[in-house]
Order: structure tokens, then C-alpha cells, then sequence
């Protein structure tokens, strides 16, 4: 059984260093900055949280450039290529 959307951020929270939250909740702007940092990105440190997951998604390889990348919240398919990239091990 694949991991659900819940388990996939709290696996990547852990993975950056961040707490595990027992409730459901999209990444805080200082979460996604620790992705972003484990990712290798430089430039997040003062970019919006849709930037950052728009560096995100191009560095985890969901896109090929900046341009085409969306800022939007993350989806299953991307969370599990975010994790992927940070090396998170989610438990299903």
C-alpha cells in the first residue's frame, strides 16, 4: 500500500530536520525552505513559498525548468518525488 499524502510530508519534514506533525497540514514556508536547502537549492532563502516550490519541483526532476514549474501546493506524485530526492523513507 503506497504512503498517503500525510505520511509523505511528515517523512520529508523528517528527513530536513523538521518535526513530524500529527495533523494534516501543507509545509510551512520555513519547512519548505529546509526542502529547498536539502535539495541543494541556494537562492530560497528569502523566495516566496511559491518559488521555492517551484525550485523545488525542478530540482526533485518533476521539472525541467523554472519556467514550467507550478507553485502550487504539492500533490501526491510530486511529495512522493520530493521525497524521493531528500532520501525520506515514508512508512506505508
Amino acid at each position: 500500500m503506497s504512503p498517503t499524502v500525510h505520511e509523505l510530508r511528515n517523512a520529508i519534514r523528517a528527513a530536513t530536520g523538521r518535526f513530524e506533525r500529527e495533523v494534516e497540514a501543507s509545509f510551512t514556508k520555513e519547512e519548505l525552505q529546509a526542502v529547498c536547502v536539502a535539495l541543494g537549492v541556494d537562492e530560497a532563502g528569502g523566495a516566496s513559498t511559491s518559488r521555492m516550490r517551484r525550485l523545488a519541483r525542478v530540482e526533485a526532476g518533476i521539472e525541467e525548468s523554472l519556467e514550467s514549474a507550478d507553485g502550487s501546493t504539492f500533490r501526491k506524485a510530486d511529495l512522493q518525488a520530493v521525497a524521493d530526492a531528500v532520501g525520506a523513507a515514508s512508512e506505508p
